[in-house]
């Protein structure tokens, strides 16, 4: 299966995943939690799968995975090394943090915890904070590490046929999967520091991003073609 197929296959999954996440029921009691737990590391073991996949068709052709023809031209403007760029995990916590608050504001000045991701404690803030320092401190060093890859680019072509391409194009496969552990650590991390409940909320959100955007890019792909 190309990788173009899989990542047809592997959408649609998310799309069915995040519908069981959004049909869960909120935690009433501590014993709720192991069920939610468990769609959690389902999703997340989905994700841990399209990485898993793309890192093989990387061996194969990574440059393919930059132009990725499966994306549409908007996905594609948002890239960072061939994905999105972790840091948007961060903007995407604090901005949903921050409408789910507003929007309870009332319940928690009266004592009243949602339990939700307007609810995250100060340890937790703290823990998201030092997280997204050390996340863009690594997205800085393969950004570093990518401009150096293109810098040699004239030493690319110089090559030719030269058997030293596969190495450059091998050097481009590394930064390319350094990205991609950065981009499923920081997912990983994020869930791991939110409660059950906040988890999901989390995943959902995430995914309606991702939904959100290609559904935008696919539709304005297709006006352009009309």
């Amino acid at each position: 299966m190309s990788f173009h197929r899989f990542y047809a296959s592997w959408f649609d999954h998310l799309n069915h995943l995040v519908h069981q996440l959004t049909l869960a029921p909120k935690p009433t009691t501590p014993q709720d939690n192991p069920a939610l737990l468990q769609l959690v590391q389902k999703v997340i073991s989905h994700y841990s799968q399209y990485y898993r996949a793309k890192s093989v068709a990387a061996q194969n052709d990574a440059v393919s995975l930059f132009a990725a023809p499966w994306s549409s031209s908007l996905e594609r403007s948002l890239h960072w090394v061939a994905g999105w760029r972790p840091t948007i995990v961060f903007h995407l916590i604090y901005t949903e943090t921050s409408a789910r608050f507003e929007s309870h504001i009332a319940d928690i000045l009266h004592g009243v915890r949602t339990g939700d991701l307007g609810d995250l404690s100060t340890a937790q803030l703290h823990r998201v904070s030092e997280l997204q320092c050390e996340t863009v401190r690594e997205e800085n060093e393969i950004t570093s590490e990518l401009a150096k890859w293109q810098e040699g680019a004239v030493e690319l072509v110089e090559a030719g046929g030269d058997g030293n391409v596969e190495e450059k194009i091998g050097g481009l496969m590394s930064v390319l999967v350094k990205a991609d552990e950065l981009r499923m650590r920081t997912i990983w991390r994020v869930a791991e520091m939110l409660t059950p409940q906040q988890a999901v909320e989390f995943l959902i959100a995430a995914a309606e991003l991702q939904f959100g955007v290609r559904v935008l890019g696919l539709n304005h792909d297709n006006q352009r073609e009309k």
